[in-house]
This record gives structure tokens, sequence and C-alpha cells, in this order.
């Protein structure tokens, strides 16, 4: 190696030292699982050369700043190979020690199973679940060019880099996310596909005998053949050159590939792949590969100097962009601002208020509060699964993302709720977007597992879950939700705010924005009437009382979250005004937040529900769960009918009548702690 490649931290031809660094990795993926008890080195071993050659030649990265906003993005989205990664972030000097290495898969390490972001410096998505990478890629490389496109390619020029597996592309969802890439030309999106024939279960010919490359080819994806050059980095190298080159479409790059290569008896089989390889079998295998047989993690001083030179590109590159962005003050607000995930000083000033005695859908009402703020939430970028109108995504003014204008702020996903939110998560974990995406909230099934991750990840998206009850009426029992909000209440992480009207959905807005993680926003259909009391309501408390006795006790507490809480406040006037004898004073609370209530001091909690008072809840869904709050529950343990919202809603006993009688009952019979379901 020249002083001159040396001091630009090129490696151009390959060094010879190249070869030790990449057997290194091959050990290190060996010692990893095989230390652990457990784990998958076979792909991690077959794909060193393919790692070496992103890390060191390749992708632009400073391991001295991790979250340079500029840096090439990596998603490994097979990462049950996590060992791979974390032999190059150990390497390439992000951190990661030997030990880290030797606690692999081990309590509190900092090198788990699969991949987590936030946990491990480097890391850019949380991946395991297969398919879900190759969608996060998609996210990734639509963040970038959409912000391209806003702040310019002097701040914005990069790509996202995938490696993707056999099982990766079985998966469904890989199927949505390459379809929409492909018509969306995401040209910086650059996908290895390591086409390597072995599952668990055995070779892949078991299950799976697609034309990937013609699949991919189908979907408007530039795809190339590499065959037998896994450990042939200079090919490599020029193949992923040559793909950067085709700026107009997303990138395949199939890699015929050798799963546990070279470990006798290993290669090319299924016990290489998710199980450790065995004391003996690692032993002759460095024996082959020239590494100490009896060391573990063993990396020689040559190897580090080689990622050290080589990571000086990445790191002068990156020294270049802060000179140009400090160069950039006019629009440093709102650069600021979208990268924060957040809008500018005084967003939520331009908030509506909505009148009481009015009436609309919660779902109308999230249209106007996102029409009123977006010019001052730099980084919003909405979108919906073919459902743009009515789930309030719709920005006015705004353009349709494409490749014809990769400025436009609305991106139409097409009927793919699953890559929707898998590609929102990559947005979102990609910085400067603040990604929001709607469908119908019986469709969050579609999306649960991106859900699932963005909860783990932390992720700053925004769902906005509309139809969110029977109210919904004629489409029936098919399209109303009944177990959804107790099944993702039990997803930690998963903030959910079920808003009661117009004037607590702008304040549950503000919470989206303003928080971080994801929130979902549980709206309605139909109309509802905008009630006293909630304008400027503290939302972000999760509960308050809305109305009746909000210094005094209580005879009764009804709590009711989104379309119920209007029946809450029309019962409470009908126990007020009891004709049996006495008046019944009610206390009516609007609890649009489980998640926002249980962060509330015990004080403030105690404050809105009393103990010893006697607590009946009103929502249109599954009663799972209420015991935490509600001595009984006004709810559903059926599916609901196809019929006109309003017939469906009184048949099943969402009536300010019905919620009036519930109480008394309960009044009559004291506070025990089951639900009592209509």
């Amino acid at each position: 190696m020249d002083h001159d490649a040396t001091a630009a931290g090129t490696l151009d031809p390959l060094d010879p030292t190249e070869q030790v660094a990449i057997n290194v990795i091959r050990g290190i993926a060996m010692d990893g699982p095989q230390k652990a008890g457990a784990g998958h080195p076979g792909t991690a071993m077959a794909l060193a050369p393919l790692a070496h050659t992103l890390f060191a030649r390749v992708m632009q990265h400073d391991p001295d700043q991790p979250h340079w906003p500029d840096r090439d993005r990596f998603v490994l989205s097979c990462g049950h190979a996590s060992i791979l990664l974390y032999a190059m972030l150990h390497l390439t000097g992000y951190g990661l020690t030997r030990d880290d290495l030797a606690a692999f898969r081990q309590w509190g390490s900092r090198t788990p199973g699969h991949p987590e972001v936030h946990h491990t410096l480097g890391v850019e998505v949380t991946t395991g679940p297969l398919g879900q990478g190759v969608g996060n890629g998609a996210g990734m490389a639509l963040a970038e060019r959409w912000l391209r496109a806003r702040f310019g390619p002097d701040l914005v020029d990069h790509h996202t880099f995938v490696v993707c597996s056999d099982g990766d592309l079985m998966e469904g969802i890989s199927h949505e996310a390459a379809s929409l890439a492909g018509h969306l030309g995401l040209g910086r999106l650059i996908t290895v596909y390591d086409d390597n024939h072995i599952t668990i279960d055995g070779s892949t010919d078991l299950a799976y005998s697609d034309d990937v490359p013609g699949r991919f080819a189908a979907y408007g994806w530039h795809v190339e053949q590499l065959g037998e050059a896994a450990n042939d980095v200079l090919a490599l190298q020029a193949a992923i050159e040559r793909a950067k080159a085709v700026d107009d479409r997303p990138s395949l790059l199939v890699l015929r590939s050798h799963i546990g290569w070279p470990a006798p008896g290993k290669t090319d089989t299924s016990a290489a792949h998710g199980s450790p390889l065995g004391e003996d079998v690692v032993r002759a295998t460095k024996e082959i590969l020239g590494l100490p047989p009896d060391q573990t993690f063993w990396v020689p001083d040559e190897v580090r100097d080689l990622y050290r030179i080589a990571t000086n590109r990445g790191r002068a590159m990156r020294h270049d962009w802060d000179e140009r962005r400090a160069a950039r003050a006019a629009d440093r607000a709102n650069w600021d601002a979208a990268w924060q995930g957040t809008g500018l000083d005084g967003w939520a000033d331009d908030l509506p208020r909505f009148e009481p005695g009015t009436s609309v859908a919660t779902r109308r009402a999230i249209k106007l509060c996102v029409d009123a703020t977006c010019t001052r939430i730099p980084g919003l970028l909405t979108g919906s699964a073919d459902l743009t109108e009515n789930t309030g995504v719709e920005i006015a003014g705004a353009t349709a993302q494409s490749a014809a204008d990769p400025g436009g702020s609305q991106v139409h996903y097409g009927i793919r709720e699953h890559a929707m939110g898998a590609a929102m998560n990559g947005m979102a974990l990609h910085g400067g977007v603040l990604p929001v995406g709607g469908t119908f909230f019986v469709f969050s099934d579609y999306m649960r597992p991106a859900v699932r991750l963005a909860a783990l990840s932390e992720a700053h998206v925004v769902y906005f879950w509309t139809h969110d009850s029977i109210g919904l009426g004629e489409d029936g029992p098919t399209h109303q939700p009944v177990e959804h909000l107790a099944s993702l209440r039990a997803m930690p992480g998963l903030r959910i705010l079920r808003p009661a009207d117009a004037n607590e959905t702008a304040q549950a807005w503000r919470v989206a924005v303003q928080r971080t993680g994801p929130t979902a926003l549980v709206l309605s259909r139909q109309a509802v009437p905008v009630l006293r009391g909630t304008e400027g309501a503290p939302v972000d408390r999760g509960a308050y009382v809305l109305a009746g006795t909000p210094d005094g006790t209580p005879d009764v507490v009804l709590i009711g979250t989104g379309s119920e809480v209007q029946l809450c406040v029309a019962a409470a006037g009908l126990l007020a005004e009891d004709g049996a004898g006495r008046s019944i004073a009610a206390r009516t609370v609007s609890m649009p937040s489980w998640d926002l209530f249980e962060e509330q001091d015990e004080a403030y909690r105690t404050a809105v529900l009393p103990p010893g008072i006697p607590v009946l809840a009103v929502e249109a869904a599954s009663p799972f769960g209420w015991e935490r709050y509600a001595d009984a529950v006004v709810g559903l343990d059926r599916f609901g009918a196809s019929a006109p919202g309003p017939v469906v809603l009184q048949h099943l006993g969402f009536t300010p009548e019905n919620v009036a009688a519930h109480a008394r009952a309960l009044l009559r019979g004291g506070t025990q702690p089951r639900p009592t379901t209509t």
C-alpha cells in the first residue's frame, strides 16, 4: 500500500492484509456463537468479504461521528447474522470491544442475538423478523431522496445498503416493499441478496423456487447476477459501484454464496445456519484460514491498522460536510427541526380550535390539524395505504411523492400496509423525517410486526388508524375493530390515543409530534359532537375530569374514550335527573390514553379516579384490560354487525340510557371488580 493511498483512506488494489482481515471476520463469526452456545455463524462466514468491501472500500461512514446525517446506511435484514455486523463495528472503531464480542447473546451485553438500534452504536435499525429490513431500506432510501430534494445534495447525498437472505425474500413484506421501491424509482437503494440456498429446514428447494432476478426486474429494479463472486473483493466492489451509478431505480445484486465456507463438513449445510459449528470444526476451519486455532476473537495489529486507514475516507468526507453545513445558516431552523422530528418553535399555536355543539369526525379533525401545522413541521411526510382521503393524511396542496417529484410530501403506499409500516420505521430511524401513515384501524393487523418493531426501536412514527369502532357501520364485522385496542395496548412502548372529539384530536396531534417513539391516533369515521371542556384539555396527561363534581366526591365515575365520551356526558345528565327518588352525582372522565395516564404521579391519578368510588368504563371494544381502572364495563364481547352505524351502536347497547342503567346497577351491586359487558 503506497503512501498516497494510505493518506486518502483507500484500499486499491487488493492489499494482502485484506485477506487476513476477511479471515479474521470469519474467525469472529465462529467464535461468537461458539462461546455463546447459540447463534448463526454460517451466513456471517460466507459474507465476510462483502462486509469488508462495504465497510472498508465503499461506504461513507465515520466511526468518530456515527450519527453523521450524510453517512451511508447499512441494514442487515438477515439480522440472525448479527455477529457479522458486530465484527465490523468492532474492527472499524464503533466502540465494541473484544469483551463485547465475547459477551455475544448474554444478559446486558451490547451484542444481542439480533441487532438493536439505540442499543449498539453503529446499528441503524432493529432487524430479525425476516423481511423487515427490506422495508426499512426502502424507507431509508425514500427519506434520503426526499431530504436531498428539500435541502440539496451538498447536505444529503448518500446510499442505503441492504443485505438480505432467502428468508427475507420469501416473506410477503419483501414483495410489498420491493414493488413500492421499484415504483418510486429509489435509485440510492442497493440490496445484496445472499443466495446461499439454505434455510433452517434444509435446502431452499424444499419450499422455494422463485425466479428472484425475474421478479425484481418486473418490479422495475436494476438486477445483476454476480454468480460465484462471494470471495472476490474487487468483483464485489465493482458491482456495487455499477449499482451506485444507476440513479433512477433500486438495484439488486444476486450473490451466490456458500454458507459456512470453508468449514469442513458444514459448508452448504443447514447445520451452519442456526447453530455453533463445534470446537473441532472451528479449530479445523481456523487452520484452513491461517488463524491461530487456540485463540478466540483474534485480531492482529496489521488488521486494526488496515481498518483505521480505511475509515479515513469517511472521516474526511464528514469533515467536509461539517463545513458545508456550517455555511448553510439560512435554513438551519428547518434542518434542525426536521432532524429532531418536531416542529418549529411555536408550531402548536397554529392548531385549530373547535366550537362546542358542532360535530366533526375525528378523522376529519386530524386533517384540519395537519393542514394548519404542516408548513411548520419541516420533516412531515404523510402517506396512506390507499386510503388517503379517508384517513386524514391528505395534506392540502401537497404533491405525490414519485420519481418525477422526489420532493412530494404525499406518499401513496398502495395497498401495502406491512411495507408502509416498515418503510416508516426506516424513515424515522434514518432521521430528518417525521412519517405519518394511515389506514383503517382493523387493518393495523396487516402492519402489526412493523408496529411492534417501531415500539421496540422507539421510532418516532405516527399512525392515523381510523374507522375505529362498530360506529363505522355498514361495512360490517370484517371492518369493525373490536379486539384491536386491547391487543395494541398490551404492546410496550406504543402510545395510543383515542380522542373524544375534535379538540382532543388537536391535542393528540401535539403529543404525537412532540413526543418521541411511536404514537397511534385511533380516530372515528362518524361525526362526534365537540364537547364542552375539551378545548385545551390536558390530553397529554392521558385522562382528566371532563364534567361533574371536579372538587366534590361523586357517587360514580364514568370513564369514556373516543366516541363513547359523549355517551358518558349524556348518561351523567340522566343520572342527575334520576326519577327513582334521588339524584346520582356522576363524574365524567375522558381517558384518551392509558399510556399517558400511567405516566402521571399517584396524586394526579387518584384525583381523577378517587379510591373507593365505583367506576364504569364505556368503550365500543373488548373490555379486556379495563379491570385496572373500572369495576364494570359497557363494552363488546362479540363482533359487530352490518347496518348503519347508529343502528349498530344502539342495538349493541351504546346509548346514554344503557350507560345510565349500568351505572345504577353498579351502585346497587357494589364495586365488584368484574366487567359487565353488553
